[in-house]
């Protein structure tokens, strides 16, 4: 298509649109509701096994308690907490809780807000059981996060103004374990914003096993450049401190090729209020995403990566001493993957560690002196999930098997026998009890919504605790029909894809297709497993929706995923394009109306693939996109990159904006103007790009909306928007 020949103009409003699409847009947004959060949520029952391995905590259906149930009867036990019977302190409800190890104590808090995507401040407060006393954990702090039991449920750490303090339960005092924090500058125990974001984490603190030391990590993040974004009054949750004048939001936010926070590892004495550093070999490491003590109070294992993120290891270090040992080495023809420092799980002898050094996924056990003791896994499929070991040695894991979109539970017997545990099709998950003596399992697959249950570890059902059969008749009437397929990418690769179609196809006709992808290194969306979204509306107004995982994606090995590396965009936009060719192909698709759509790295391959010299699209919509790697943060970009500076020409290849000239559809861009994970300036760059070109686009913003665009109904305009989008373009 000749570019000149576009004639969408870029807007910031939908006030020139025909008043009969404004109508039809509207009802769109209505109609929606079923299909967004939390209409089309099933029921998930929130279990908390006890550190007994027999009983379990759950909030009564009034929220107001805490009740301890028997795993194998179901009876109620005791009540743990009671918002109406609490003494010296109450409160009219709560948001969650915290158990301490010796189930003495719980911490319950409310009036939460959130920092960014994972944490929140809140206002703490600490229960005791038996004497039914419910205090403020601080009296000096309003409030707090990431609160930490000690061992023996006798004290908390948590974070406040960017520091550590200890509150000693027993006497009703606090200690100052850092003094130096300060926003901006230096964060003691908790993560900064790339840590959370990138490396999932939020707290990187933990108590010995003897209760005498708490080791944690300091960010000093002083050289990290100081990101700003715009507030606004909005009418959603509307800050009217803004009404006349907008306000900033702005945080340490590391692009691709800066720096990051410089991380040191430190250890504090309770009885003397000593802190001292931890020395590692050859200096500080750069990236410290997990801290963790083993069993033994002179063993705190360390995390530890390096800048490209191709090379893993883990330390045994003395917090005493602060001698460090490595225990543990991985280096990586790309680049190491999060499961390895994400899943680490540490046992009294040993440490269980993933890893693809075979080519798929496993789960490898090792001595603390470094010895290979057992590995887990399947070959030819990914490992995804460890369970742990049960007191007759059997392993339970997840994999993503028997077939790649699978999610399978199994165990290894202590035979070295492998048993399929539950359903070997369709998507199973569980969380186990403490020593894997129980497990809630939760089983659904494209047809059949959620089902959890309470089981033993070989699977047999103990009890059910949510089928979501009310939920499935009510929702009966929007599922449409989702079928699997395969397809050959251009080196001959097998790709997976499903297809959603409407309910009353004819073959008397042919059918607009939007293609939806991620397509983000790991990644997966071609799944066995429930869904319902905004596909099954606009398959029930007539459109097919295809999805295809290209290369790059997740489930499929090492040599799959890391295809991309160095390359960003290439691989993804060669796949898209492919699988648009393959639904071309099919007899009830109308070839000259393929759209794609995707969100954040989808929405960053929706402009690739409309910027392709190849494009078959007739449409795309781009939400929330990259669109110059550069633009985004350190541990993400350079995961797959490296810097800009090691990397240039795969920067340059892999940006939108170098090929703004050839945007070959009509394109429509939306984002949310408080978006702090993919900063707006990608969408105005590119915006800005086309305008000096000449060429245009369409564009909706959400004011004071992050990255994920919900609440006041955000979420369905999303849709409605995306819906009436391509109902114009591909009429």
């Amino acid at each position: 298509m000749n570019i000149r020949h576009i004639t969408a103009i870029c807007l910031l409003s939908l006030a020139t649109t025909a008043a009969a699409a404004v109508n039809q847009r509207s009802a769109a947004v209505g109609e929606l509701a079923p299909y967004c959060s939390p209409a089309n949520a099933p029921s998930y029952p929130a279990i908390t096994f006890m550190h007994d391995g027999t009983s379990y905590v759950e909030r009564s259906q009034d929220g107001k308690r805490l009740i301890v149930k028997d795993i194998a009867s179901g009876k109620e036990l005791s009540t743990l907490f009671d918002v109406t019977h609490t003494r010296e302190t109450e409160l009219p409800d709560f948001e969650g809780f915290i158990l301490s190890p010796d189930a003495s104590k719980v911490i319950v808090w409310r009036e939460s807000r959130p920092i960014y995507r994972r944490s929140s401040t809140a206002k703490y407060y600490v229960y005791e059981v038996r004497s039914r006393l419910l205090r403020p954990l601080s009296k000096e702090h309003e409030r707090q996060s990431i609160p930490l039991f000690s061992p023996d449920s006798r004290m908390v750490a948590f974070v406040a103004d960017n520091n550590i303090y200890a509150a000693k339960l027993d006497y009703q005092t606090e200690v100052a374990v850092t003094v130096d924090g300060e926003k901006d500058k230096i964060i003691n125990g908790a993560a900064d914003w790339t840590y959370e974001e990138e490396f999932g984490v939020t707290s990187l603190m933990s108590w010995a096993p003897d209760n005498l030391t708490l080791c944690y990590v300091r960010f000093d993040e002083s050289e990290v450049p100081l990101y700003t974004l715009p507030l606004y009054q909005g009418t959603c949750n509307p800050m009217d401190q803004y009404r006349l004048y907008p306000g900033l939001m702005s945080y340490k936010y590391p692009v691709a090729g800066e720096p990051n926070s410089k991380v040191t590892v430190h250890s504090y004495d309770v009885e003397t209020r000593k802190t001292k550093q931890v020395e590692f070999p050859g200096g500080d490491p750069y990236y410290i995403p997990r801290i963790e003590y083993g069993p033994a109070a002179t063993r705190l294992m360390v995390a530890t990566l390096n800048r490209d993120q191709n090379r893993f290891e883990l330390f045994s270090v003395n917090p005493k001493s602060t001698v460090s040992k490595s225990v543990y080495t991985e280096e990586a023809k790309a680049w190491i993957e999060p499961e390895t420092y994400e899943q680490l799980q540490y046992g009294e002898n040993s440490f269980v560690v993933a890893s693809s050094q075979e080519g798929f996924m496993k789960y490898y056990e090792y001595s603390y002196a470094g010895a290979k003791l057992a590995t887990t896994g399947i070959d030819g499929a990914d490992a995804t999930a460890y369970y742990g070991r049960d007191a007759a040695g059997n392993r339970y894991f997840q994999a993503a098997a028997p077939t790649p979109k699978d999610r399978t539970i199994y165990r290894i017997n202590r035979k070295g026998m492998t048993e399929t545990i539950g359903k070997d099709h369709g998507t199973s998950d569980a969380v186990f009890a403490p020593g894997c003596t129980a497990m809630k399992l939760t089983y659904s697959n494209i047809s059949t919504p959620p089902v959890i249950s309470l089981c033993r570890p070989d699977g047999k059902e103990i009890r059910m605790l949510e089928d979501n059969k009310a939920y499935a008749e009510r929702t009966a009437g929007y599922l449409q029909q989702k079928e699997f397929f395969t397809m050959k990418a251009e080196d001959g690769s097998e790709l997976s894809g499903y297809v959603v179609k409407p309910s009353d196809m004819t073959s008397s006709r042919e059918y607009p297709v939007i293609m939806s992808q991620y397509s983000g290194p790991g990644s997966q969306q071609v799944l066995d497993r429930w869904s319902l979204d905004w596909e099954a509306y606009f398959a029930s107004k007539g459109y097919v929706i295809v999805c295809v995982d290209g290369r790059g994606t997740g489930g499929r090995g090492y040599a799959f995923r890391t295809a991309v590396y160095r390359r960003l965009g290439e691989l993804e936009t060669a796949d898209q394009i492919a699988a648009a060719r393959y639904a071309a192909s099919l007899p009830y698709v109308d070839s000259s109306r393929i759209g794609i759509y995707g969100w954040s790295y989808g929405g960053y391959q929706s402009l690739m693939c409309a910027t392709a010299d190849d494009c078959p699209y007739a449409a795309a919509v781009a939400i929330a996109p990259v669109t110059d790697w550069r633009y985004y943060d350190t541990v993400y970009t350079e995961r797959y990159m490296l810097t800009p500076q090691q990397n240039e020409t795969g920067y340059n290849n892999a940006s939108v904006i170098n090929r703004a000239l050839h945007l070959a559809c009509p394109t429509l861009l939306m984002y949310g103007t408080a978006d702090d994970n993919v900063h707006p300036v990608n969408s105005l760059q590119f915006v800005s790009t086309l305008q000096g070109l000449g060429i245009m686009c369409d564009m909706f913003v959400f004011p004071n909306k992050n990255h994920s665009i919900y609440g006041c109904n955000a979420r369905q305009v999303v849709y409605a928007r995306m819906f009436e989008y391509f109902n114009d373009k591909m009429k």
